[in-house]
């Protein structure tokens, strides 16, 4: 049975992570991006790399520590906490783990890049409302050895920055995945802010050449090396969900403890204490759903889908539930610009879209259980 605590390695990597992160990526960091209308800090990424993190999904062959999910799973928590940017998700998750189905010499290459912090990935999967690989209808057609891509794709978050796209198209009898550079002739990229302050970009393909080396894996079988990807994503990103929750509810805890009506802290009041009370249970059952993910996805990834999509399920009712109880107990300067509760909000609202909404993780866990 997958035990639902941390181990002493996770424990001792949570605390390595928040002592560096406090001290060079705390919330006001966010608040400096978005005000100087940035949103990418490369210098960040960079001692991110240094410090192994870029490289946890890297196989040791290429220069990585292939500590696991459930490591990244515990980088992303603490990068939660005061909403870090950065593409550790997009490059060191996704990517890595999609590059690593592929045994060649290319894959190699590509995973000894990330690992050093030197090349960056952005995932292009959707293209309409919502999540839904299967309902892809940009076309990758056979042209010579290789193939032309035309489209278009939207929510491709780090899309505007990154050095290379991995790219979901739609070919003869299937899906195929492609690995393009992101300046490559035919590629037009539409960057913009998102709320929560990171980069997303809607990206254009008119008759962009991809050759059979910017094929990952076997034709029209895309899914062989996106589903594990897309599934260490969406993990990581519920542990990041989970991390901006506790910061969120650390900080509705502190302002209960400080803030006094009638000459009381406004802790001690019986409605209160019950809200915040329900909302830690919340948290915990939440924690104990993700560390699962991140087991199963280590010693079981075959059959982890289930407990994947209960992670982010759950994980994206909770931030909901933290932000906007943080944002009613704070009371006025709750809504205000001047507090970070609406950084967390945003961030909480991106989540709950990216990589499977509510509803389309809840349909998973339905079908999986068979209803």
């Amino acid at each position: 049975m997958a035990k639902l605590v941390m181990t002493e390695d996770e424990t001792m990597l949570a605390d390595s992570a928040r002592g560096f992160l406090d001290s060079e990526a705390p919330v006001k960091a966010l608040r400096d991006l978005r005000d100087a209308g940035k949103t990418h800090d490369a210098a960040l990424w960079k001692k991110m790399a240094d410090m192994g993190w870029a490289g946890v999904l890297v196989p040791e062959s290429a220069g990585g520590s292939d500590m696991g999910s459930a490591a990244a799973n515990v980088l992303a928590h603490e990068m939660g906490k005061t909403l870090v940017v950065s593409p550790f998700l997009s490059t060191a998750v996704i990517a890595a783990t999609a590059l690593r189905q592929v045994s060649d010499a290319r894959a190699e290459a590509a995973l000894a890049k990330i690992a050093t912090g030197d090349v960056t990935y952005a995932l292009a999967v959707d293209e309409g409302a919502k999540f839904d690989p299967n309902a892809v209808q940009m076309t990758a057609k056979p042209d010579g050895n290789g193939f032309r891509l035309s489209g278009k794709k939207q929510f491709v978050v780090d899309g505007g920055l990154a050095d290379r796209l991995l790219v979901l198209a739609r070919t003869d009898n299937g899906l195929s995945l492609f690995d393009i550079p992101a300046d490559r002739a035919g590629v037009t990229r539409d960057a913009s802010n998102m709320i929560d302050d990171r980069d997303a970009a809607r990206i254009t393909f008119e008759d962009v050449e991809a050759t059979g080396d910017d094929l990952l894996g076997t034709v029209d079988q895309a899914m062989d090396v996106l589903r594990p990807a897309l599934q260490a994503g969406q993990a990581a990103l519920a542990a990041e969900m989970s991390g901006l929750t506790a910061g969120a509810f650390g900080m509705t805890v502190g302002y209960l403890k400080e803030r006094k009506q009638f000459g009381i802290e406004i802790g001690r009041f019986q409605a209160l204490q019950h809200r915040a009370a329900h909302l830690w249970c919340e948290i915990e059952v939440t924690a104990s759903a993700i560390l699962h993910a991140g087991r199963m996805l280590d010693h079981d990834p075959e059959n982890a889908a289930l407990a994947v999509s209960l992670a982010k399920a759950r994980a994206t009712a909770t931030a909901k539930l933290a932000v906007q109880e943080g944002v009613q107990m704070h009371g006025g300067i709750g809504m205000t610009d001047a507090f970070d509760m609406g950084f967390y909000m945003k961030r909480a609202r991106v989540g709950a879209e990216w990589l499977g909404d509510y509803s389309y993780h809840a349909e998973q866990v339905a079908a999986l259980r068979g209803f």
